[in-house]
């Protein structure tokens, strides 16, 4: 599975203006899966543009994304503010090559800041297939749990596709954390920053393509960065064999539940 991870420094453009540079960062490769930053099509810290710019899952953005998608040959996940009725999520959504969404999930777990005021929580994990490859995507903050990525690693997904918009405040995340979800499952994780400033935020860029040993397979810096890397799916079997985390859990959970109980 070839991917690419887009770090893009987006603050200030239109959503428009946010494709433009996709495009031109996918050039003329060919990927099966292109991955964006949380809120990529509105920008994170931009206040209230997070509700002038939400619409729906099929909106105006899903539908040019997948034209993109279709012309480039090439899955796409890209983070939005999702619009439905009187309330307005933290999403992301895949695109397929086909042009056509075949994955929408919403934020479950909005962290302590100005999130709480826009978003209202989604619900659920959200897992889909791409080319046979089991994938679950997790927005940001939710893959700071340890329980987040083990329940989509339990529940067979082989690629942990995150979007975030992680600030320079906090490196470790990007650096420690990450690297050791991707290795306590034995999966591909997927980290996909935005670069630069926006507004009063200086994003830590650090977007990464992290093996299942939690090996950095590529890795950013500061600013708009484009990463591209094969993923081999036999080092998910591999590193979940060398190292049985995801099934001795099961194990753990029934001892701790029955010394609980004595």
């Amino acid at each position: 599975m070839r991917v690419g991870v887009f770090q893009c420094a987006g603050g200030g453009l239109t959503p428009h203006e946010r494709l433009a540079r996709l495009a031109a960062a996918i050039g003329g490769g060919s990927f099966d899966l292109v991955v964006c930053p949380e809120l990529f099509m509105s920008g994170y810290n931009v206040g209230e543009a997070l509700h002038e710019l939400a619409e729906p899952r099929v909106g105006p953005f899903s539908r040019r994304a997948g034209e993109l998608a279709s012309r480039c040959g090439t899955a796409i996940v890209y983070g939005y503010p999702e619009r439905d009725g009187d309330l307005v999520y933290n999403s992301a959504a895949c695109v397929g090559a086909d042009g056509e969404t075949v994955a929408n999930h919403r934020k479950t777990v909005l962290p302590p800041g100005f999130e709480p005021d826009h978003f209202a929580p989604g619900e659920g994990m959200t897992l889909f297939a791409l080319d046979g490859v089991r994938c679950a995507i997790l927005i940001c903050y939710e893959a700071e749990f340890p329980e987040s990525v083990r329940a989509a690693a339990e529940a067979g997904a082989q690629v942990v596709i995150v979007p975030t918009a992680l600030s320079d405040r906090w490196p470790l995340v990007a650096h420690q954390m990450m690297p050791t979800r991707a290795f306590e499952n034995g999966v591909w994780l997927l980290y996909a920053n935005h670069g630069g400033r926006e507004n009063c935020t200086t994003y830590l860029g650090a977007s990464c393509l992290l093996a299942p040993d939690g090996q950095d397979i590529a890795r950013a810096g500061a600013s708009e960065e484009f990463l591209a890397a094969d993923l081999d799916m036999a080092r998910v079997t591999a590193a979940q064999d060398r190292l049985p985390y995801v099934q001795d859990v099961k194990r753990l959970r029934r001892s701790l539940s029955d010394k609980t109980g004595s």
